[in-house]
């Protein structure tokens, strides 16, 4: 799952599932509504959407014959994958890069235009290079959102990746979602790295770590007797 504005082909969702797949592990990415090659306005979106695109990626993949064993989520992508974990058919373990513990650190971009937003129901947002429609709908659902339940509910391994060096979430929303999460739960930290994992050699490291850990996860039989193996990463 790619982040709050970034889509499929950003560096952090491209570079880490393209490692992944050279290491057997195969992948699925998407962009959401009104991101890239997704149709639909960006600003109609919003996080509960951003989850139910997540658990919709699951089921194609299930329905394929193709499980999604395992949900791999960069920063806001990686929150929704924290929430959408319960129920994506087929997950065996999720992993997150650089994730906030509560959905509404977004807020924190688009906080010029807040008031804006809030009194007159939508404005342009300047970001990225390209201008979105913040509308209220999509603020109000953030702010609803209330990801510690669910990641203190989930009954799945998981493995926490975050720079230490991290300036746009703090890695202290690491540490909140591992303290909140359930054995088995791993953390390591991505020294060096930045939050988009620009730096050379960065996303093929986090890819590395998530392939080593989720081993053990995904290549076993599946219960009924099925091998198990395929990744779904969105």
């Amino acid at each position: 799952m790619h982040g709050f504005t970034l889509g499929k082909d950003s560096p952090a969702a491209s570079r880490v599932s393209k490692q992944l797949a050279r290491e057997g592990i195969g992948m699925l990415r998407f962009d959401n509504l009104g991101i890239g090659e997704s149709d639909g306005d960006w600003g109609d979106g919003s996080f509960t959407i951003k989850v139910q695109d997540t658990v919709r990626a699951a089921t194609l993949m299930a329905e394929r014959g193709t499980p999604a064993d395992l949900l791999v989520g960069h920063s806001w992508g990686g929150a929704a994958a924290l929430a959408a974990a319960a129920e994506a058919t087929g997950a065996r373990a999720v992993a997150t890069i650089g994730a906030p513990v509560d959905p509404s650190h977004v807020e924190k971009q688009y906080d010029a235009v807040m008031d804006r937003v809030l009194s007159e129901g939508a404005h342009e947002w300047f970001v990225g290079g390209r201008t979105l429609v913040l509308k209220r709908a999509f603020v109000e659902d953030v702010r609803r959102a209330h990801l510690r339940d669910r990641i203190s509910e989930l009954n799945l391994p998981l493995l926490v990746l975050h720079s230490p060096v991290d300036t746009t979430v703090d890695i202290s929303n690491a540490g909140e979602i591992f303290n909140e999460a359930r054995h088995p739960r791993s953390f390591v930290a991505l020294e060096g790295a930045d939050h988009f994992l620009t730096v050379r050699g960065q996303a093929q490291r986090a890819a590395h770590i998530i392939s080593a850990w989720v081993d053990q996860y995904i290549h076993g039989e599946r219960p009924g007797g099925k091998a198990s193996g395929s990744v779904a990463n969105s």
